[in-house]
């Protein structure tokens, strides 16, 4: 048998050089270069997924030109958040399982050029429709991309702490996406008035749209040339790659871990869009803020938005750090759940209504508590599939769990804030927002009883 650079292996999947082995040397350059790729590939996911809280408010002034806070201005924000994130699990999931039948590498490229092109053609959305339309199919492209991108990391190392390290670290880059976007937000609002002209105007919302396809050239660029993952190269080469089913989810084999995965990745990501992402648009009406010039309101968000992608980055190289030390997989999960309770109450119930500096330091804690589970459901999922099911089973959890079941937390904020008692519009959101996180982290905390330990340190054949 031989690795994906042609170099002959041992039995179990070591190769013969002892560059890959992590206990003898580090990663070869081959390694380096796919992890790097594929840490690029994640911190473009966080940077279209950070895109909509920072432009929804100027956005809907712009195309809709409504008051905000009114009921119809949040069911758009709600429409904008939610249906984009349903429509790329439903697509998601059918990329998954495109991933256990056409490989890795060939869903990855055209993912990528899906999300890539589409976040240019939202920059020029001309209505609200055309808008949500351009942001659903960058999202699906941004679904697809994730679980084929794991998928591809997980299979490239047979050593699990290598794997796991890898897995951690290049899902650390997601952090970075985050920070480019908070850059190119401040740039965009900061310069936009000597960029060229977009629909006979300088809109910065419109120029932080367009910024998305940069990243996206040189992952067009280099991917394309990147080896397959050898695991599914060596089966399907053999004929005995089997084929994914959505029933074998459902399976008595794999039933409790479909349903209890399904649950967690879905209070992950209700935490996410429901309540974090939710947080630029309380920033205005804070007593520090409320009364700055335009420009610098914009500004403001944007430094909040960095303190929450420095929280991001830590809370992924926490993991990281904490993934091989920890070995029950229920005991790592708790370590970020039970101080996020806190932090989030904290957070929404006081902070975001009270003062700039409290937001500013809570926002970092709880991007660092909600970017940890982040991490170990990409960790955690492929050793609970076999490689058959592994793109399948990855997909129903983010895709089905995360995109469709927990994004819409984000209707159920937005249709709170309306009934939500609360001084002023930007109140009932906090007070919403501090509730749907409290329902999240406890049914999180409920369902971590019933995680399953994987039963071996190796992927499942």
């Amino acid at each position: 048998m031989e690795d994906f650079a042609g170099r002959p292996q041992l039995p179990g999947g070591a190769a013969t050089n002892p560059g890959l082995d992590p206990g003898v040397a580090g990663l070869t350059p081959l390694q380096w270069l796919i992890c790097g790729v594929a840490a690029l590939g994640f911190a473009f996911d966080l940077y279209e997924s950070l895109v909509l809280p920072l432009i929804v408010r100027p956005a809907l002034s712009a195309l809709g030109n409504f008051k905000l806070g009114s009921p119809e201005s949040n069911l758009w924000i709600g429409l904008l958040f939610y249906l984009p994130l349903a429509s790329g699990g439903v697509f998601g999931l059918l990329g998954g399982y495109l991933t256990d039948v056409l490989g890795r590498r060939r869903v990855l490229v055209w993912s990528i050029l899906l999300y890539g092109f589409s976040a240019c053609a939202a920059s020029f959305a001309a209505t609200l429709p055309q808008l949500l339309f351009f942001r659903c199919t960058t999202v699906i492209g941004v679904c697809v991309e994730y679980v084929a991108g794991v998928a591809w990391v997980a299979e490239l190392f047979s050593n699990p702490k290598q794997r796991e390290s890898a897995l951690g670290y290049t899902q650390a880059a997601f952090g970075v996406g985050g920070l480019m976007v908070t850059g190119a937000y401040y740039f965009a609002v900061t310069y936009a008035e000597r960029f060229p002209a977009i629909h006979g105007g300088h809109e910065a919302w419109r120029y932080t749209l367009l910024s998305g396809l940069i990243p996206a050239i040189p992952l067009i660029l280099v991917r394309p040339f990147l080896p397959e993952s050898p695991i599914w190269r060596e089966k399907k080469s053999k004929g005995t790659l089997r084929r994914p089913s959505f029933a074998e989810l459902f399976g008595p084999a794999l039933r409790k871990t479909t349903l209890v995965t399904t649950l967690l990745v879905a209070c992950s990501y209700a935490l996410a869009s429901g309540v974090i992402l939710q947080t630029p648009r309380m920033v205005p009406d804070l007593p520090e803020v409320r009364n700055l010039a335009p420009r610098l309101v914009e500004q403001t968000v944007s430094s909040v938005q960095l303190f929450q992608e420095l929280g991001t980055i830590a809370g992924r190289l926490l993991f990281a750090f904490l993934v091989i030390r920890i070995a029950t997989q229920r005991r790592l999960l708790r370590v970020f759940l039970v101080p996020g309770l806190i932090v989030f109450s904290c957070v929404y119930f006081f902070a975001a209504t009270h003062s700039l500096r409290l937001l500013e330091y809570g926002i970092l804690f709880a991007g660092l508590l909600l970017n940890g589970p982040f991490s170990f459901w990409g960790n955690y999922l492929p050793r609970m599939y076999p490689t058959h099911l592994r793109g399948t089973g990855e997909s129903f959890a983010i895709n089905i769990g995360a995109r469709v079941i927990g994004a819409s937390a984000v209707l159920l904020t937005t249709q709170l804030a309306n009934i939500m008692p609360g001084a002023s519009a930007t109140a009932r959101l906090a007070y919403s927002a501090g509730a749907v996180a409290v329902l999240a982290y406890s049914l999180s905390l409920i369902g971590s009883f019933w995680l399953r330990e994987p039963q071996h340190a190796q992927l499942p054949d």
